[in-house]
């Protein structure tokens, strides 16, 4: 009999943070309660509460019933590459202006990111990343498993449940040079509170002004208003202002392909000299990560942009779901108001995309989960895809409820 001697000890490994979407998740799933409400997970459900496969999907993957399985380049599928571009920059821009940008097939949005902090870990190191005030929790997880330190600049106003944009400003003022700054382009997360089109051309003037790297994350392009070209603003502006940047393109939302990870990381240049190289780097970094990218998803998106009839029903695939999110916003400040619950909602019907930010405090969620078994996170962040007729009553009674007994 020979001892093994044990080369890890295992014991000092300390648990880890528990995640707050899916802590919660988790928490609601044991919940026996038939009452109980989902307003958790940031993923798009039907009116009778089920995930929706979008038509334009359906159709797409049916002529797909005979692909192979072969490895991806590292890169990507280079047809879903200018696919994804068409999308986010348009085609009049892209004609004339493709060879600025270097594009790389990504995990989905949260894989993009990965590659944008990654590439900035690599070649532009030691500079800071400012994520907006308050922002996805997992920003902060990608930039700490990079090796880059973050700090936040000021966005959401407590008070006036919108924009901070006077403290926006000043924070991007006031942030060293060159910073790397995180934007969300459309339909932030947690809040659904944007700025103006006016509002990102003053956003512009001062990260150019300071030389900042703009790194923009898209993840709800066309499901937040049912416009790709508007929801695409931002993004734009700075393609036609001529600028560098960085963009972390998901599909997850605005094709309803959660599963599939399907993703597209982009590097804007000014000068289209060093697209090769900066290519050859995004293939290092890949090639020691995950190796390939997964072809399922980007083939599903690559086939409904390729096809015009596949490309139309996409967009009222969009405006269904946009639509629809729309409506459960007004539903759910109607019946507020109806009831005449303490404070101002117009918030709700002013925020954008797939959350409100209810203004509901920490002490009133918890109330709210165990009295109600209405299930949100600890901000206030409730998930609008959420609600449907069956349960938008009990909620609304639910958020009077606890803001009328914390008064």
């Amino acid at each position: 009999f020979v001892r093994i001697m044990q080369p890890i000890d295992f014991s000092t490994i300390p648990a880890p943070e528990t995640d707050v979407i899916f802590g919660m998740k988790d928490r609601y799933n044991k919940d026996p309660s038939p009452l109980k409400v989902n307003l958790i997970i940031g993923a798009y459900r039907d009116e009778e509460g089920k995930p929706w496969v979008l038509p334009c999907v359906r159709q797409a993957k049916e002529r797909l019933l005979d692909v192979d399985h072969e490895y991806l380049p590292m890169t990507g599928n280079p047809s879903f590459l200018k696919a994804s571009q068409k999308i986010i920059f348009g085609e009049e821009w892209l004609a004339n202006n493709a060879s600025r940008i270097v594009s790389c097939q990504s995990l989905s949005g949260t894989g993009a990111l990965r590659l944008g902090t990654e590439f900035f870990q690599r070649f532009v190191p030691g500079r800071k990343v400012y994520l907006p005030v308050p922002t996805w929790a997992n920003h902060k997880n990608i930039c700490t498993d990079s090796g880059l330190e973050f700090a936040g600049y000021k966005y959401y106003d407590d008070n006036t449940k919108g924009l901070d944009f006077k403290g926006m400003l000043e924070s991007l003022e006031a942030a060293p040079e060159g910073s790397i700054v995180l934007l969300h382009a459309v339909a932030h997360n947690p809040t659904g509170v944007d700025p103006t089109e006016d509002q990102w051309r003053e956003i512009a003037k001062v990260m150019f002004a300071k030389k900042h790297v703009t790194f923009f994350d898209i993840a709800y392009q066309g499901f937040a208003s049912g416009d790709l070209a508007k929801d695409a603003f931002a993004i734009r502006l700075w393609a036609e202002l001529g600028a560098d940047f960085f963009i972390a393109q998901s599909f997850a939302k605005n094709f309803g392909l959660y599963g599939e990870r399907a993703g597209c990381f982009h590097v804007v240049m000014k000068d289209a000299a060093h697209a090769s190289y900066v290519n050859g780097q995004l293939g290092r970094i890949v090639r020691a990560m995950y190796s390939n990218p997964p072809s399922y998803g980007a083939a599903v998106v690559n086939t409904i942009v390729n096809d015009p009839a596949l490309f139309d029903q996409w967009k009222q695939d969009l405006v269904t779901m946009s639509s629809r999110l729309t409506g459960v916003r007004q539903k759910l400040y109607d019946q507020l108001v109806a009831l005449g619950t303490p404070g101002d909602w117009t918030h709700i019907i002013n925020q954008i995309g797939m959350f409100t930010y209810t203004g509901l405090t920490s002490a009133q969620v918890d109330s709210i989960i165990v009295n109600h078994h209405v299930f949100m996170l600890n901000s206030g962040r409730a998930s609008l895809a959420g609600l449907n007729d069956s349960n938008i009553t009990h909620v609304a009674k639910a958020i009077h409820s606890v803001v009328t007994e914390s008064q």
